[in-house]
This record gives C-alpha cells, structure tokens and sequence, in this order.
C-alpha cells in the first residue's frame, strides 16, 4: 500500500515503531505532487527542497525520542492566504503573485511546532471569493473525481489536495462554506471551527467577522489531530476564545445513542439533486438505527441567509482590500500618470473580475444612504440567524443537512451567471453568520461516481460532538475510504 493513501494516525504508529522515516512519507508525497499535479492544479508553490530539509530535522527528533506529536514528520498542505514566513502567499491573486510574508501566521508556527512538513501552498479562488476555485490567477483546480468538474471552493486546492492524496492533510479557510462545499465534491472531511477557537493572526482576511482557519483530511481521526494542533487562543488575535481546547482524539466514540440530531425542514427544499437527498436521507435512517434521536427543527430565518452573507461578507471585503494599492507590497501598475492613476490601474489589473465585483457590491452598501437600509439591517437578521441556532440547539445536540444541493458541477458551468454559483454555499453560509462549527463528511456517491456531503453543526465550541458524530457515522460506513483515480 502507497504511504500516500495511508491516514496520519497509520503513518504516525509506522514512525512510532521506527519502520519508515518522514523523508520516505515526503519523497512518496512529493513525487505524488509530480504525478498528479498537472492533472487537477492543486498547487501554487510546490516546497520541495524546504520539505525534503524539515523531512530530515523530523527523522531526527524521531530517532531519539518515542514519545513525539502525532504531526512530526508528516506532509501537509497550506491554503494560499496563510502567511509563511519567506514563503511566497499570493491569495490566489495577481496583485500579491510576488509577495512573500515577513512572517508565519499562528497556525503555521504552531504545525512548526508539531514538526509537520509543509510541502506546498494550494490553489484557491481569488482572495477566498468563489465556490469553485476557477478565479485563482493562476487557473483553475479541477476535482480529482473527474477533471472535467470544480472541486469546490474557495478552498478547491485543499480539497483536491487531500482527495487526491498529494498531501497528508491541509489548512483551509471558510467564510461561508470554504471548507466545507470544496470537502463535499471532493469526498473529504472538511471541519470548520467555531469562530474564535483557531488564531486568525497571519490569515490574509476576505470577511474578517466570517473567516475562521479550519482543516482537511481523509477522515474524522485526522481531523482531531489537526485541530488539537491548531486550536487555542492566541494574544495576536483580539478575536481568539480564552478557552480551554479538549483533547479532540477523546471524543473519537463510536456511539451516537441518545445523540439527538436536529433535522432542519428548511434544508431541505426544491432545487436539491435527486441523488443528494437520497445520500442524506439515508444517512439520518443510519443515524436513527444507530440509536440516535431524530428531530424536526426550523431555522426560519434560513432564506435570508444568501443575501444577509452578500451584504456583510462584501462590505468587509471592501475595507479589508483597500490596502492593496501598488504602494507597500505586491502587484504596482506601471506608465502610470499620477498617483491617483497608479492606483486606478493597479487595482484595475491586478484584481480579478469576481474580487472587483464584490469589492463595488460592498462599497455600494457601505456608502452613504445605503448604510442603514442595507448593511444595518442585514447585521441585523444576522442577529436573527444566531438565533434561530440557539432555539434549535435547545432542542437537539447536532443539526443534520445536505452540505450543498448538487455534487460537483461542470468547469465553467456557472462562471457567467455568479447568482447561480453564489447559491452553491446556500446551505453553509448560515454557520458563519452564526459563528458556530460545522463540518462536511463523505456520505454517499451519485450515478456519476461524484461524492456527496454531510454537513453537521453544533453549538458554539462544540466541536467534540461533531467529531463523535462524524466518526460514528464513518465506523459504520466506507464512503471515506474510496479513492479517485488518477493513474
């Protein structure tokens, strides 16, 4: 068996007993990325020569210690809005394609810390501003599972990145299901954390009261190590919980009697595939032989979700990409007349279709007149969104739903018609806007060969039932260990 189709708690037990080292994990993953990359463009940055030297460092600490972190030595991937620490961090964007940050974000400082390899940077849409990762500036990812489809977004690289087998695991982010729709097409795990419980510092913002760093991995075990790694609160982060981060691993319980989970009626409307909502309808009849509890619940405010995510998640991009002028860092127009100019055409050449049209969309709400009547209100359903979760979670321990009404469409299918491909993040949007965790598990294939996902939320910092419920669900099923073929 390929080193590469094995899970991080395998590849660790094989370290642990000293019968491979990290340099062959690497090398396999490496020429993993040689073979395969060229296919589905996961990849911005392949780290060859920095992974083969941190492969070595970790063999190092394995020899002459039993007693090491469940990531030392093992190959991750990094979204390309992570800041890396003299490692190029573009956002997917011609106007940061040159630029290199001074230092690591707190999540990578603290893998540096576990002695995880990083082996590369992935493909992401444009400034995390896409459902499926065909705005990048550096052309689009394709899905592992048939080339010819997305692989979700904006987070398409570390879906296909894992799905694909080119790394161990990855580093997301998820602003309104960047994480979770990408892990759905792509037949991954894919966990969003609640707001506040992973650092944020060194995360190049899109939304900055939405995003929230999160994990990939091919099942629910390696997701609970990613997280006890990346988890906890952090000085540098004014928005980080002071809170207590469990030991993830212990809640790996097969058990979900007594469990109850919340069935939104909301979820589950018309425009869903047909194959869809079989796979999840049957996931709740496991659930329920299973032993848990099935109940109906309502999120009634769900309809405004779209557009209330449109307002504020735009309005925080407008300010948040201001700075990106030509002046300090990245992309500068040249043969420019004045300054004004200079910014005019830098903006205008280095910003791609998708970013400049929320970047209008969020200056329009944000501008005088429009203010109240637009952002206002919808930070006020927003607290109306909140809400609803907080009634519902009375009412049952995890909420159940589709992670997104289609599997993975055509390329280009919905490049021209952004209403459409907006309405691909439907169902996860409202996590955000909530604050709370949820994360996106295989449950099923369509007639097509396309994975399906299950989305599961819970209340804030609850991240332990979730993994409990998603680990249950995969002891008694073996959608997650089916591979793509890619030759």
């Amino acid at each position: 068996m390929s080193l590469c189709n094995m899970a991080i708690s395998e590849l660790h037990e094989l370290l642990r007993k000293k019968k491979i080292s990290s340099l062959e994990i690497t090398t396999q993953y490496l020429n993993r990325i040689k073979q395969t990359d060229d296919k589905i463009n996961s990849f911005i940055t392949v780290l060859e020569e920095d992974a083969v030297n941190h492969a070595i460092e970790a063999d190092k600490i394995i020899s002459k210690n039993d007693d090491f972190s469940a990531l030392t030595g093992i190959p991750v991937g990094i979204k390309d809005l992570i800041s890396t620490k003299d490692v190029r961090t573009t956002c997917g964007s011609k106007i940061l394609h040159n630029y290199s940050p001074p230092y690591d974000a707190t999540v990578i400082r603290k893998l540096k810390e576990n002695n995880a390899v990083i082996v590369g940077k992935l493909n992401m849409d444009e400034f995390a501003m896409g459902s499926s990762t065909e705005t990048s500036y550096f052309g689009a990812t394709k899905n592992p599972w048939d080339t010819d489809r997305i692989p979700g977004g904006s987070s398409g690289g570390c879906a296909s990145s894992v799905a694909a087998r080119q790394c161990a695991a990855s580093l997301g982010s998820d602003t309104g299901g960047s994480i979770r729709q990408p892990a759905a097409c792509c037949g991954v795990v894919g966990f969003k954390p609640t707001y506040g419980r992973v650092s944020r510092f060194g995360l190049i913002a899109f939304a900055s009261s939405l995003d929230q760093i999160g994990t990939f991995s091919i099942d629910t075990r390696d997701c609970a190590i990613m997280l006890n790694a990346v988890c906890g609160h952090d000085p540098a982060d004014s928005t980080s919980a002071k809170l207590k981060v469990p030991d993830f691993t212990k809640a790996l319980v097969n058990d979900v009697r007594g469990m109850r989970i919340g069935i939104p009626r909301e979820y589950f409307i018309e425009g869903i595939d047909a194959e869809v909502l079989k796979a999840v309808n049957d996931s709740i009849e496991l659930y329920r032989k299973l032993g848990a509890t099935i109940v109906d619940i309502d999120l009634p405010h769900t309809k405004y979700a779209v557009a209330v995510y449109y307002i504020i998640a735009t309005a925080e991009a407008s300010s948040n990409l201001a700075r990106y002028d030509g002046v300090k860092y990245g992309y500068r127009a040249k043969d420019a007349n004045d300054l004004l100019d200079m910014y005019c055409k830098t903006r205008t050449q280095g910003f791609g279709a998708e970013v400049k049209r929320r970047i209008m969309l969020g200056t329009y709400v944000l501008s005088s007149g429009y203010y109240d009547a637009y952002y206002l209100r919808a930070q006020k359903v927003r607290t109306l969104i909140t809400k609803d979760f907080r009634d519902a979670f009375e009412k049952c321990d995890v909420i159940l739903t589709p992670t997104a009404p289609t599997a993975a469409f055509k390329i280009g299918e919905k490049t021209s018609d952004p209403l459409q491909m907006y309405l691909s993040d439907i169902f996860t949007i409202s996590a955000n806007l909530a604050g709370i965790c949820g994360a996106s598990i295989p449950c099923g294939f369509t007639s097509d060969g396309l994975p399906v996902g299950l989305q599961l939320l819970a209340k804030h910092f609850d991240e332990s039932l979730i993994i409990q419920a998603a680990h249950t669900f995969e002891q008694n099923t073996d959608y997650h260990k089916k591979l793509p073929d890619l030759g």
